[in-house]
């Protein structure tokens, strides 16, 4: 798999992902969405960066430029609820892409620590053969996007795969790593320090679903 880390050198990134993590801030959860779509944009942008493009000539009211256009389809998926606001951010910027939606939670059937991971709503049009964009904004354990992709997977095989997470922790990357194929590619704007005994990222920012649209029952 490669990797992308975004945040290593200092830009207004930085910035929107410190109001984030910020518990003073946290409260105002249009803020929050607001700047998680800000770092969907900048994470976009890059993204875009490694892209195949062709050239093409563009007709102006006085002649002809001569540019590039995006060569591959793309379909931008992200996975319900936290990713919708990650989401729009890669939206403003794939402004022609296709649209994705599937949900994934954690399920505790024993009312523990031990979880496993459903994903039971899928409303995706085709990618074969187009560039994949996963979208969710926290990387923990790396369960979800496994579960996501092999069910994704099971029908219709994209040219290329990028996964896009606003915060990592390093054993999520590792579980990506042994299960996803080599030719994945992750984008991460920041890599934080480890997992707690809930599976949850520290330092990390909380609920990233609940900070934008409110705490679930």
């Amino acid at each position: 798999m490669h990797l992308h880390y975004i945040s290593e050198q200092n830009s207004i990134l930085n910035h929107f992902l410190a109001q984030i993590r910020d518990v003073s801030v946290q409260n105002d959860s249009m803020r929050f969405r607001k700047n998680i779509e800000r770092i969907g944009e900048i994470m976009a942008y890059e993204l875009s960066k490694t892209l195949p493009y062709i050239d093409i000539e563009v007709q102006t009211p006085l002649g002809i430029k001569k540019t590039t256009a995006l060569e591959d389809h793309v379909v931008l998926c992200s996975i319900l609820r936290a990713g919708l606001a990650l989401h729009t951010g890669f939206m403003n910027i794939f402004d022609n892409a296709e649209n994705g939606f599937v949900s994934a939670y954690r399920h505790h059937p024993n009312n523990d620590d031990y979880f496993d991971i459903l994903v039971e709503y899928q409303a995706a049009p085709s990618f074969e053969s187009k560039t994949l964009i996963l979208i969710d904004p926290m990387l923990a354990t790396g369960q979800s996007i496994v579960a996501v992709l092999n069910k994704l997977h099971l029908e219709q095989k994209p040219k290329e795969i990028h996964i896009a997470v606003v915060i990592a922790a390093p054993e999520g990357i590792a579980y990506l790593e042994k299960n996803l194929p080599a030719n994945c590619h992750l984008w991460v704007a920041a890599l934080d320090e480890k997992l707690n005994e809930k599976n949850y990222i520290v330092p990390g920012l909380g609920d990233a679903g609940d900070l934008a649209y409110g705490v679930k029952l």
